[in-house]
């Protein structure tokens, strides 16, 4: 009776885990590989590209070191690899080796390992529900909670990071805290301020109503004139708007950052469509 209590317990905290984590989670599924994101962690799952050994994961995956997570189920390789983007700002990836699956984990300034465990569980046991799934190819999208149409002409540059051409482009992840999507919001403006290639001609906060909730939001202007670099040349803008929001959305929290160039079209609440679909300037 004791082992079937304890046999329970954890079953029942495993499932409260998803049950939270799935309201968050969005996923797609492309060639072989899983994309998720949930947290603000960008999270990867794929086959294993060699065998399950120190030397050849090392060799396949340009890795220094690797150790073992005792706490996993299966015998398996770890290691965490952190790269400064600019002083105080740092992007951790953790990268797990499990059987024949290869999953990673991406965030910035914060690593979860309760959290990384639990989801390489998830993926082990095939108990991630096809739900959390969006097709590559995309008319709607899933914001939150809330199906947008978007038609036919959008395209997904990432997990939760959708383009329109001549429209707009949103980035977002749902999280469980306001403070972490807030926490994310600064995180993610620290990286585009270190962005080269371009300088930031204005910033500061304007009141914003995203998703029905009035809130302020970080906004900053690039100039990219004279710059003949990839991201500049494929728009023909010279300027790019910036909005990023943090904001309580249908029970959960969301960060956002959304922008468009000023040869987009704007419609006379001063946002392009697709920008529209969730926020309005005050």
């Amino acid at each position: 009776m004791r082992m079937f209590f304890f046999l329970v317990f954890l079953l029942s905290g495993f499932t409260s885990f998803g049950q939270g984590l799935f309201s968050r989670l969005q996923g797609i599924s492309n060639r072989g590989t899983d994309f998720f994101n949930a947290d603000g962690i960008e999270i990867s799952s794929q086959p294993l590209k060699t065998d399950l050994s120190e030397k050849s994961i090392l060799k396949k995956y340009k890795l220094k070191t690797l150790d073992t997570d005792s706490l996993l189920p299966l015998p398996n390789f770890h290691t965490v690899v952190s790269a400064e983007i600019v002083p105080g700002t740092t992007q951790i990836t953790s990268y797990y080796f499990v059987g024949n699956t290869a999953i990673t984990f991406g965030a910035i300034n914060k690593q979860d390992r309760a959290f990384e465990r639990e989801f390489v569980k998830l993926i082990l046991d095939n108990a991630i529900p096809k739900s959390v799934y969006t097709p590559v190819e995309i008319d709607s999208i899933n914001f939150a909670g809330r199906k947008i149409p978007l038609g036919r002409s959008c395209y997904w540059m990432g997990i939760n990071n959708v383009q329109c051409p001549s429209y707009g482009q949103l980035n977002w992840s749902v999280h469980e805290t306001l403070e972490d999507a807030a926490q994310s919001v600064t995180n993610q403006y620290n990286v585009i301020k270190a962005k080269k290639g371009g300088k930031i001609v204005s910033e500061g906060s304007v009141d914003v109503t995203f998703e029905g909730v009035d809130v302020k939001a970080q906004k900053a202007v690039y100039d990219f004139k004279g710059v003949t670099g990839l991201l500049a040349g494929m728009s023909g803008g010279k300027t790019l708007t910036v909005y990023l929001v943090s904001a309580p959305v249908r029970g959960n929290y969301v960060s956002c950052v959304m922008s468009f160039w000023n040869n987009d079209v704007i419609n006379p609440g001063g946002l392009p469509p697709l920008l529209e679909k969730v926020m309005k300037l005050k």
